[in-house]
């Protein structure tokens, strides 16, 4: 009678998902042990606040997926050079370059949002080539170029809004001088559509920009997963030298991977500035959201799925931490989520652990099945004998 083989729980990206939702509970209770310390008075409906508010109403939930689109974009930049042996630490600065291309074309040139759209692409991917080449000819540590580039990238793009005219705020009636002019009276063209999301869903933050931000995503998917050039992208990511040995051109794939990351980037600043909701401000400081894609991607393991679900999950904690005011400052919100989202790169060490222990005990049953029958045979021999 055949032995019953024992199934393992053993699908493709088990592990990593498992991974990613133990760092999410431990970050969770981490924050839950800060506000007891803080205020425990308050500490437990800061809690469901937190974690319920982005479900509440449908304005709520509107502006978790307003918030979701730029971090998805920027999530896929870091992740897609993750996937090919690169740290793409520049998103902020592709992010940026990408959002004032097509705040530009908007506004400057009163170009339609899908035109402005394409703008922020090249804009990131322009911004992006630079660490690659640098990285491709020179060796250079691509981390310590796209660093460099950010803020490059930050004055360069506050030097060029300061000298047309048009994109400041003054030119439009605006009560400020250091902010964009308003996209909705510069050029409602320029706005992205939000085909009636608007009204359903009661908030002004609702757009199509988290649709585009999927289609984005799906199309990294294809690419990493289903083309030949996806492949050799990888494979230069996993051992550069094998790569060359088989032929693939190294250089070309660093340049090409940075260029993709940077686009990603640049599309990300485009969907955040084109929706309407936000206006640029000139100041001396690096834009967030490039970061926040690097807890993005590495809570997803830098699957380009995966990032759309880390990317809602990041926002709809930052959409709860702003409920929790006025029981909690800003400023400890911010440490709170902060430390929830970028435990986030524990996930890589826990699917680590979490991969040996499945091989250790996929190894011993597969010892136990090849015992049974060397262990009938020689039963067989004995009772012949």
């Amino acid at each position: 009678m055949p032995e019953k083989k024992k199934r393992s729980f053993n699908f493709p990206g088990s592990t990593s998902i498992l991974a990613s939702l133990i760092s999410i509970g431990i970050g969770l209770i981490f924050g839950l042990i800060l506000l007891i310390v803080l205020n425990p008075s308050a500490a437990g409906g800061a809690f469901v606040s937190l974690v319920t508010t982005g479900f509440r109403s449908s304005d709520k939930f509107a502006k978790v997926l307003y918030q979701a689109a730029p971090l998805v974009m920027t999530g896929l930049s870091v992740g897609f050079a993750f996937k090919t042996g690169l740290f793409n630490i520049g998103a902020s600065g592709q992010y940026t370059v990408g959002a004032a291309a097509a705040l530009i074309g908007a506004i400057q040139f009163q170009l339609p949002w899908y035109v402005c759209l394409l703008l922020a692409l090249v804009g990131g991917a322009f911004w992006g080539i630079f660490p690659g080449l640098f990285k491709a000819l020179f060796n250079v540590n691509e981390v310590i170029t796209s660093i460099m580039f950010n803020w490059i990238g930050m004055f360069a793009v506050n030097l060029t809004i300061n000298n047309l005219p048009m994109m400041l705020a003054k030119y439009w009636g605006g009560a400020q001088m250091d902010r964009t002019a308003n996209l909705a009276q510069a050029n409602p063209n320029a706005l992205i559509p939000r085909l009636g999301l608007d009204t359903l869903m009661h908030s002004n933050y609702m757009n199509t920009g988290i649709f585009i931000a999927i289609v984005f995503a799906i199309i990294a998917w294809v690419i990493l997963s289903k083309t030949t050039f996806g492949y050799e992208l990888k494979a230069c990511g996993f051992n550069r030298n094998a790569s060359l040995y088989a032929g693939i051109s190294a250089k070309r794939n660093i340049v090409l991977s940075m260029v993709i990351s940077g686009a990603f980037a640049g599309v990300g600043g485009g969907l955040y500035y084109l929706a309407g909701n936000g206006q640029y401000t000139l100041v001396k400081q690096l834009l967030t959201a490039g970061f926040n894609g690097i807890p993005v991607a590495l809570l997803a393991s830098s699957n380009p799925i995966g990032i759309i679900f880390s990317a809602l999950f990041v926002s709809y904690i930052q959409v709860g931490g702003d409920a929790m005011q006025p029981d909690f400052v800003k400023e400890i919100i911010d440490i709170i989520i902060s430390v929830i989202i970028y435990l986030a790169a524990f996930a890589l060490l826990t699917r680590e652990l979490l991969t040996r222990r499945q091989m250790l005990r996929q190894e011993e049953e597969n010892s136990a099945a090849d015992a049974l029958p060397a262990a009938s045979e020689e039963k067989d021999e004995v009772s012949q004998s």
